[in-house]
């Protein structure tokens, strides 16, 4: 099943009161408890560590594992009453504001954060006051993520207008949405109803989003093991090395790569594997003067030439 971020929020939630309860507990059992994976909870374990009940770093959750077993080291020092800080309880109250404004929250989600909210400011009393005189504004992506959150829980499908830096153009198409996720970069992924097959479109790209009245239905799909990245080449996959001036930096953003190494006029040589070499052509003619494959020889030789076909059609027109 699909989990969306609010949902994993409300499972680390629970993670939190149910270690400190069972100290030593088995990986296994936990797993089995939340109804997740051994890599899913070992990815929640990496993430609590950096929670606590101060934003200044200190009282943060000491939880560690060895693969086997979870420890809770500290959960004494966190079971106080929390105390806040004016300038904690100022961001509090900024922030929560800022999210229930986010357009695509669930309702209930937003009513019970408005409650909490009005709690935090009657406690927070004069302290507090400052954070009326501020306010957030979220980036677009912050709207395709709300968007996307409630078409998940809400199992609809969604309209977007999409951008590809590889093949620099904007994309049209209905999406049926199974989760979202984060690996360097937030993403979505879905069953594309133009390509009739599971895609990953990264949010930041999405230049258009809208929810429709039609009903999600992707096909069962096994969730892919994201662990060791997005795009996992596989170690006997051909290697391509492409060097790229800065305006094609992108490249190694877009692309899963072995080493990107800086290049003295601000460019990168980039290393990637994949099992169709000739498939970076496009890449190379998209790059232009930005960027040249340089090995294997054969498909550098092929891009150029590739290149000089494209400029002689240029010249009959």
């Amino acid at each position: 099943m699909a989990t969306n971020a609010i949902d994993q929020t409300r499972r680390m939630l629970s993670l939190v009161t149910y270690l400190r309860e069972r100290p030593g507990a088995h990986v296994q059992d936990v797993a089995r408890a939340f109804g997740i994976t051994e890599d899913e909870l070992i990815s929640d374990l990496d993430v609590l560590p950096m929670c606590g009940t101060s934003f200044r770093g200190g009282d943060l959750l000491d939880i560690d594992t060895d693969g086997d077993r979870i420890w809770w080291h500290n959960p004494d020092d966190v079971a106080e009453p929390l105390r806040l800080a004016a300038d904690e309880a100022t961001a509090l109250l900024v922030a929560a504001r800022a999210v229930a404004t986010l357009p695509g929250l669930r309702e209930s989600d937003r009513q019970a954060l408005v409650r909490a909210t009005a709690k935090l400011e009657t406690a927070a009393g004069e302290s507090g006051a400052a954070s009326s005189r501020l306010s957030v504004t979220f980036e677009a992506e912050g709207g395709v993520f709300a968007d996307v959150d409630r078409a998940i829980s809400e199992r609809r499908r969604l309209w977007l207008r999409y951008y590809s830096p590889a093949r620099d153009e904007l994309t049209e198409r209905e999406v049926d949405p199974i989760r979202l996720f984060a690996v360097g970069h937030t993403y979505m992924e879905g069953w594309c109803r133009l390509s009739e097959a599971r895609r990953t479109f990264r949010l930041d790209r999405v230049a258009e989003i809208r929810l429709l009245d039609a009903p999600a239905a992707p096909p069962e799909l096994e969730l892919r093991d994201l662990s060791e990245g997005l795009v996992q080449p596989a170690a006997e996959d051909p290697e391509v090395v492409i060097e790229v001036g800065t305006g094609g930096r992108w490249v190694a953003e877009y692309y899963p790569h072995d080493s990107a190494d800086e290049l003295p006029d601000g460019g990168l040589r980039i290393t990637l594997r994949t099992p169709d070499p000739a498939s970076l052509r496009r890449l190379a003619l998209r790059l232009g003067g930005e960027g040249r494959i340089v090995a294997p020889p054969e498909l550098a030789e092929s891009a150029r030439t590739a290149a000089r076909e494209a400029l002689a059609a240029y010249d009959t027109v």
